[in-house]
């Protein structure tokens, strides 16, 4: 596959953006991308939009925005819809999320007042935290996931779309383990028409997508599409997938210091994060069956990036510690603290301290924007099953069976680059440059 030439279909036509949630990571990134297609706001934080990327030889100097090198679809092609079990409409729960300031979202009251939530497959068992009236109802799963798909047909038909992708922007579901209705899609299909709670409403979600051809990204640390049923299904309807659980504020800043403190061999002994929010995924992550689904998510990044079985004189024993608070004044203006003690040369301690007073939404927000863009673009490229090299945007990255999850964020960068130039019939770039020396 890696040899064979890419043919990419151009982006013609609209692009349909669905989102299963239209709470603070949906509305700031439908109202911010409306902004930005009317020259109100710079695309900040998105790499479609603003990074470069070099091709060839360094002396070559050839370097354009990824945007203008792979063919993307344009922002004024997308068009959106969403799920939700609140009925706000999207100004509405724009509002009430407190991201977006009045000066932002007034000049775009009348779009987003447009976009009304669709009955959501909702359950509160897997959501304790969270309700509506907003839901759809059925017989068993299998009805609401089929409600999902007509769902999916109709916006498609009445909004002209050529092209759909799906990306979970909903709360945080209850901690689920892979079973035997998860195995394979035949068995996924009964557990859906006997109601086995094992299927949760992120992977009717996920299974509708997949079925009506539509590429999907999990944006939470639910299991949803992370199982062998649908990454099968995925393979045999050449659909790509992609997850899970966006990387934003704490774990963002994990990615990019632990693989500094491994480069250079210095040790660690234990990295305390702790974590005060106080917007709607902050009140679900008070339920403790959601907040055990977040930390699984949060602590698996370490361990993978410090390799303790190859280095344990400097993390074998790492004491690696998670706390999430819900604080209802802080809205969505998280805050994390992390303490990591850390030793040097003859074992000597050292201590780094971090404050990150950062807005999960607007980090959230670009990563929504790449990943729509970039799993079109894959469709086009005919890829499908797990999108390995948009690893970069999780937490918990989808990798093939037998392989470890690459969580160090310059590698993860390094292997989207490369695969972009591949798309784009150019040669990864290695960085050896000793050609240069010759």
């Amino acid at each position: 596959m890696a040899n064979r030439p890419v043919e990419v279909r151009p982006p013609a036509g609209s692009l349909g953006v669905l989102t299963p949630g239209l709470g603070a990571v949906a509305t700031t990134f439908i109202g911010g991308v409306e902004a930005i297609r009317r020259g109100q706001a710079t695309p900040i934080g998105s790499l479609t939009q603003m990074n470069t990327i070099r091709l060839g030889k360094r002396t070559e100097g050839r370097t354009p925005k990824i945007k203008e090198f792979v063919p993307l679809a344009e922002l004024d092609q997308l068009v959106f819809g969403a799920w939700d079990p609140i009925p706000d409409d999207a100004y509405e729960s724009a509002v009430k999320a407190g991201v977006l300031d009045a000066r932002d979202l007034e000049p775009l009251a009348e779009f987003l007042h447009s976009i009304r939530p669709m009955p959501a497959a909702f359950d509160r068992h897997y959501v304790r935290r969270l309700d509506g009236p907003n839901v759809k109802a059925g017989k068993n799963k299998r009805e609401l996931a089929e409600q999902l798909r007509e769902d999916i047909r109709r916006f498609s038909e009445e909004k002209g779309c050529s092209r759909l992708v799906m990306i979970w922007c909903g709360s945080t579901e209850i901690y689920l383990e892979p079973g035997p209705a998860h195995q394979s899609p035949a068995a996924f299909e009964k557990a859906m028409d006997r109601n086995d709670a094992s299927i949760a409403p992120s992977m009717l979600y996920a299974w509708a997508a997949i079925q009506e051809g539509v590429p999907f990204a999990n944006g939470a640390p639910n299991l949803t599409v992370d199982i062998p049923a649908l990454v099968e299904l995925a393979k045999e309807r050449g659909v790509p997938v992609a997850g899970k659980d966006f990387k934003t504020g704490q774990t963002l800043l994990k990615t990019i210091l632990a693989p500094g403190l491994k480069a250079r061999m210095l040790g660690l002994r234990g990295w305390f994060s702790t974590n005060i929010l106080g917007n709607r995924d902050g009140e679900v992550l008070d339920d403790p069956y959601s907040f055990k689904t977040k930390e699984e998510s949060k602590l698996g990044v370490l361990e993978y990036i410090l390799q303790p079985d190859m280095y344990p004189d400097l993390y074998k024993d790492v004491y690696h510690k998670v706390r999430i608070n819900y604080y209802p004044p802080r809205g969505d203006n998280k805050e994390g603290w992390d303490n990591l003690d850390i030793f040097g040369w003859l074992g000597y301690p050292m201590q780094i301290k971090i404050d990150f007073l950062c807005r999960d939404s607007i980090l959230a927000a670009p990563i929504v924007l790449d990943q729509e863009l970039f799993l079109d673009l894959a469709q086009r490229a005919g890829l499908r099953g797990i999108q390995e090299w948009l690893s970069f945007y999780f937490k918990s990255p989808m990798v093939a069976p037998g392989l470890y999850p690459e969580h160090d964020l310059f590698i993860q960068h390094w292997k989207l680059k490369n695969t972009l130039r591949w798309l784009g019939g150019e040669q990864p770039i290695t960085h050896l440059g000793i050609e240069y020396y010759d």
